[in-house]
């Protein structure tokens, strides 16, 4: 008897084709899953924001054009970073399934594959701001984990690749199922452990919210307690005060910037006669106040809700700049973020003895760091895209001609005053209701100029006035309500506003591009009788 050498079937055989595609494909996913997981407990020991899912998602919001952001944010409001990173997950499985179907076929051009999706990765966070070398390490780690076991997991469900020594001329042995699953399930739990452990070790994350603890034992914040009368308490309508969960959030940050208070510092420089440095003590040592203020973005739709109205705490930004001394040839302050986000705010509108603070304090408590920890602006009468920088770390005082901000190098407004608005919460758009004594109710809001007067139609009947509600300023939205007599069928109701300083909200509609939607909010309601 000889012995024989039987080698594996190569690649394009009948007998490598007919072996299901899906366990190579597989392979690739779980092992970049696990490279994944791998660089977030790197980062999370490192103290890191910035791991390569993070970083290429930013990169992505970056360079996105304007009218997809906007299609983004009109489509899935406060949630469009959930889809964006849904999506990324199911680019990151696709891309995966394929490099692993590469490293079946041919091995070297598959790790090549893997290898360049990695440098794309280690490109996109060595692109963000302040990004060191440091930050790179996650990156690495990923691929030191990664590539090995993209290589043994595609060995695994393939088998053998070289020719094995027979003492009987029969085939070579198969990779069993079994195996595969075994070794697949392995690196499946280990990349979720991975990830889990990552969220753990965010020893900076820790760090974060144990400056925000020691804060809340140290800093004097009010109760949030509405005033009287500026609730209308009215069943199913939105409430006066936004709790801090329920607060809207717009911004370019995938991951929040994690800035502990006693490391912060503001940077406020040019056109000014003093540049100064203040770090957080001494900010919050000038003095707090408390305001009731409203926010929104200028992407809300007509009887959108990406607006809310909180008790902010803060520094007046007056204040801050009266110690730089702004030149008087200067007509505009660009802020910047943390993550190098920048808006540019007129200087005339932080220095005219509105409410506009360097907030620490959200509703009695410090600042959330989905909203800005440990500082943000914030500024009545403006919409945030030009105004509301969350973790604010340097004011330029300059001149609009001088700088172009994120948003309006993207095609919005310059200045972006808040227009004057109304919305029907109660009842809800095609909602059903019983004839008889119905009440509608909603809010309206004008920062800085205030609501005077609020009217419900319905049809195309006449004009009714609502009551309103009580309010501490002009900077705050304002409830109304109004009882409506409602008799059976389907009717139609609108609501308008008008300011305090006689201005009637327009019926003209206009989308949120360039400088806020406008137009009145109309609902569907059927009277059952």
């Amino acid at each position: 008897m000889t012995d024989s050498v039987t080698a594996a079937p190569p690649a394009g055989s009948p007998e490598a084709k007919r072996r299901p595609w899906w366990p190579p494909a597989l392979a690739g996913v779980l092992a970049l899953g696990l490279g994944l997981a791998a660089a977030e407990v790197v980062a999370g020991a490192l103290g890191r924001a910035e791991t390569p899912v993070v970083a290429v998602g930013e990169e992505f919001i970056d360079l996105t054009p304007a009218w997809l952001k906007d299609f983004a944010i009109e489509t899935f409001g406060i949630h469009d970073k959930t889809v964006l990173l849904i999506g990324m997950g199911v680019v990151l499985t696709v891309l995966g399934g394929l490099i692993g179907l590469l490293t079946a076929r041919r091995k070297g051009l598959g790790m090549l594959a893997a290898t360049a999706l990695l440098v794309v990765a280690g490109f996109a966070v060595n692109s963000r701001p302040d990004t060191t070398m440091a930050g790179l390490v996650p990156t690495v780690a990923a691929g030191i984990v990664a590539l090995p076991t993209l290589s043994w997991l595609v060995g695994k469900a393939t088998g053998p690749t070289t020719p094995q020594p027979q003492l009987t001329p029969s085939p070579p042995p198969a990779p069993t199922r079994r195996s595969f699953l075994t070794a697949a399930g392995i690196t499946a739990g280990l990349a979720v452990i991975g990830a889990g452990l990552g969220q753990v070790l965010g020893a900076r994350r820790a760090g974060v919210e144990t400056s925000r603890d020691q804060l809340e034992a140290t800093i004097d914040l009010p109760r949030a307690t509405p005033p009287d009368g500026a609730d209308l308490l009215v069943d199913g309508a939105n409430p006066w005060r936004t709790p801090n969960q329920n607060f809207y959030r717009i911004d370019t940050a995938l991951s929040e910037p994690l800035i502990r208070a006693e490391d912060w510092t503001l940077r406020v420089h040019g056109m000014v006669e003093n540049e100064i440095e203040l770090d957080y003590d001494r900010l919050v040592g000038m003095g707090l106040e408390s305001r009731w203020l409203t926010l929104n973005c200028v992407s809300n739709e007509v009887g959108g809700h990406l607006i809310g109205n909180a008790l902010w705490t803060g520094i007046p930004i007056a204040d801050v700049l009266a110690l730089a001394k702004p030149s008087s040839d200067a007509d505009a302050v660009r802020s910047t973020s943390h993550d190098g986000w920048t808006a540019g705010t007129p200087l005339d509108v932080l220095t005219d003895g509105r409410d506009a603070l360097f907030a620490v304090g959200m509703n009695g408590q410090p600042l959330p760091v989905a909203h800005g920890f440990p500082v943000r602006m914030i500024v009545p009468g403006l919409y945030g895209y030009v105004s509301a920088t969350k973790w604010v770390v340097e004011l330029e005082v300059s001149r609009f001609d001088d700088f172009e901000a994120y948003w309006t190098s993207r095609g919005w407004a310059e200045r972006g005053p808040v227009k004057v608005a109304s919305r029907i919460d109660v009842p809800s758009s095609r909602a059903h209701v019983g004839a008889g004594s119905v009440p509608v109710a909603g809010v309206a809001w004008a920062q800085h100029r205030g609501i005077q007067g609020v009217e419900v139609r319905v049809d195309d009947g006449d004009w009714n006035a609502a009551r309103l509600a009580t309010v501490p300023s002009a900077d705050t939205w304002r409830q109304w309500v109004w009882q409506w007599d409602a008799e059976p069928g389907e009717h139609r109701l609108t609501v308008r506003a008008t300011t305090a300083d006689g201005e009637v909200q327009t019926s003209e509609e206009a989308p949120p591009v360039p400088d806020g939607a406008s137009g009145w909010h109309t609902i569907d309601v059927t009277v059952d009788g």
